[in-house]
């Protein structure tokens, strides 16, 4: 199986004794082979580890700055064979001056020693008595039996795992306006590194992981955040061993207070280098000192930790799902109120089918209406039953326009249909796709026309993932006015839809309630029985699993083999890898034909951070070839 970008951070406390360097280098050793057991390609222990951050006037002592640097060379000598990056911290004595430094280890090879740039000196930090910051230009050492170099803002790029540069700096050197880090991301690094000595007070944890976080979010980077705990002396401090790792804005692992734990993640270079290409706001600059190096490392996807939610458009968190659903409407609603008052219309016309989106539609055009102080009634739910039309969807349909007070017409199109089919020699016992298109632009015509009756605005009903697998009929559904659910993809529109069945409640709650459980479908095909005999996703395939390409696709450009492998990780237990495989087929090749579709959408709102506006996001030329991603999906079918 391919690494697919995938790497493994992690960052270690191990319990250290101060000024004790044999028994700190056990430590840490122990630390590195655990980690290397569990597939991590770099590791950052806390700031000067190899001795301990609080020895004071001691690291002015000769025996200690001996002790340390003989504790690295049995580091580099008992990780010769380990596939990874260490990054330990120690105290480093250069002519006159004494650095604090984090020596940046792999094969036993010692890649660097980054100083510590910004000493803090207020407070409970007394640095600037013992240390001297970085040099403003590497120096040339002998250091631990190695030709090395020391010095701040060095690169660590490696050869032979794509995407990954490693960058290091020392704790406050991330607390300072202008952190070296900056510089290190725009010169290449994607993984950068702190090894930290942190003391802990009321309210210092959030504030630190606030910091990591953040950022990792600025940089486009991932983060590792290694900080000092048990065995630092507690004369005056306490530290409490806080690690995180953190990836693009996410903490993905962190270690409770007064743990002396690992925290450990599976970062995505591929999905942080994406996230820089498509950024133009973001700007590489060369880097002064790069090194570079080898370390064959191999990510194992049978160790894998990474979760990938299901539903990536959903947020897991009821709290915070209910506050998102809160914004997307508010969202919605303010688009169309601005175009509502924009171009002076007071009416507004809605083709209501009793299905999911045309129902967040009506919820979205009566929220605009009452922002605008202009009556319900003002709006026209239209509702147009044909060959498909079960008494469930009819029901709700009339029951919701009542209850919400709007306008509600009925215009059946059977007749008119069938006058079509007779005009254009269609015959209605071939329940083909004419059969089925001509409903829908049955329906559009209507909606027009009424909407000129009333010098009225015509709202669009179609979805994200509808319009991404080209499931509209042009000139059809596909068309409208103002499509207020552009930007929201299927599996959101349900909990948009349902968040506002609790906040209405009573009769509204209960039609809400049933819309939801109401099969998804077009109804252009008579029921069977008098249930919907046409289910979308039977058709296309399921919402959630398209919602997932979706998202990946447009938000990080991965590449199909990637999407499969996600998908199949994601979904285990609820579909096969062969079910996969086939809807990630469809998905593409429904994407790629259907573009003209999406060329010339409405107008509608942005809501969240994929769209496929051809004035915003997302500009693809209707032709484009599908053969390169045909070819890698061939590449990795499953068996059947």
């Amino acid at each position: 199986m391919k690494q697919d970008g995938f790497f493994r951070v992690a960052a270690a406390s191990p319990v250290i004794r101060v000024a004790d360097c044999a028994q700190n280098v056990e430590a840490v050793l122990a630390a590195l082979q655990s980690a290397a057991a569990d597939g991590a390609g770099a590791v950052v222990f806390p700031e000067l580890c190899l001795t301990g951050y609080t020895c004071g006037d001691l690291f002015h002592d000769a025996a200690l700055l001996a002790a340390a640097e003989k504790a690295l060379s049995c580091i580099l000598q008992h990780t010769a064979t380990l596939p990874l990056v260490a990054v330990v911290g120690l105290p480093v004595a250069h002519g006159a001056a004494l650095y604090n430094c984090a020596a940046v280890c792999c094969g036993g090879r010692l890649l660097g020693l980054t100083a510590k740039q910004s000493l803090p000196n207020y407070s409970e930090f007394y640095e600037a008595r013992w240390f001297t910051p970085a040099p403003e230009t590497p120096i040339p050492l002998h250091f631990a039996g190695q030709d090395t170099i020391l010095g701040s803002g060095l690169l660590y790029r490696c050869r032979d795992v794509d995407g990954l540069c490693i960058g290091v700096e020392v704790c406050e050197d991330l607390w300072v306006p202008a952190p070296p880090s900056i510089a290190m991301a725009r010169g290449g690094a994607t993984v950068l590194l702190n090894p930290s000595a942190s003391d802990e007070v009321i309210g210092k944890a959030q504030y630190r992981r606030n910091l990591v976080k953040d950022q990792s979010a600025r940089l486009y980077c991932a983060y590792a955040y290694a900080d000092a705990g048990e065995g630092e002396s507690t004369t005056d401090l306490v530290f409490a061993g806080h690690n995180l790792v953190a990836e693009n804005g996410t903490v993905l692992d962190e270690t409770p207070l007064f743990a002396n734990g690992t925290a450990a993640a599976d970062v995505d270079l591929d999905r942080l280098l994406q996230e820089r290409r498509r950024s133009t706001t973001w700007t590489e600059q060369p880097a002064d000192t790069v090194i570079d190096f080898d370390m064959a490392y191999t990510f194992d996807p049978e160790k894998m930790t990474r979760k990938f939610p299901r539903t990536p458009f959903v947020p897991a968190d009821q709290g915070d799902l209910a506050r998102r659903c809160e914004t997307i409407l508010g969202l919605q609603a303010l688009g169309l109120k601005t175009r509502l008052k924009h171009t002076g219309i007071t009416h507004a016309v809605i083709g209501i089918s009793g299905g999911l989106d045309s129902t967040l539609a009506l919820l979205v055009a009566v929220r605009a209406f009452d922002a605008l102080g202009l009556p319900r009634a003002n709006i026209t739910a239209v509702s147009m039953p044909g060959f498909g039309t079960t008494q469930r969807t009819k029901n709700n349909a009339e029951s919701l326009s009542r209850a919400l007070g709007v306008e509600a017409r009925e215009v059946s199109i059977s007749a008119a249909v069938q006058q079509h089919f007779a005009d254009i020699g269609h015959d209605p016992a071939v329940q083909d796709v004419t059969y089925e298109n001509c409903q829908a632009r049955e329906r559009t015509q209507i909606l027009m026309d009424i909407s000129n009756q009333q010098n009225g605005l015509v709202i669009g009903t179609g979805d994200l993932s509808e319009l991404a697998l080209g499931w509209a009929t042009y000139n059809g559904d596909h068309m409208s006015m103002y499509g207020v659910n552009a930007s929201v993809p299927k599996t959101l529109v349900r909990h948009l839809v349902q968040y506002a069945a609790g906040a209405f409640g009573g009769e509204i709650g209960e039609i809400l309630l049933d819309v939801l459980d109401t099969p998804v479908s077009p109804e252009l095909l008579p029921p069977k029985d008098g249930e919907i005999a046409q289910k979308t996703e039977e058709v296309v395939g399921p919402y959630t699993l398209h919602d997932f390409f979706l998202y990946y696709l447009l938000r990080f450009g991965f590449a199909p083999g990637k999407l499969y492998r996600m998908a199949v990780r994601a979904f285990d237990g609820m579909y096969a890898p062969q079910t996969i495989w086939k809807w990630l087929h469809n998905f593409y090749r429904r994407f790629f034909q259907q573009q003209f579709k999406r060329s010339c959408l409405p107008d509608g709102p942005k809501v969240g951070s994929v769209t496929l506006s051809p004035r915003g996001d997302w500009r693809m030329p209707s032709d484009a070839g599908l053969r390169l991603w045909m070819d890698e999906l061939e590449a990795v079918k499953p068996d059947p």
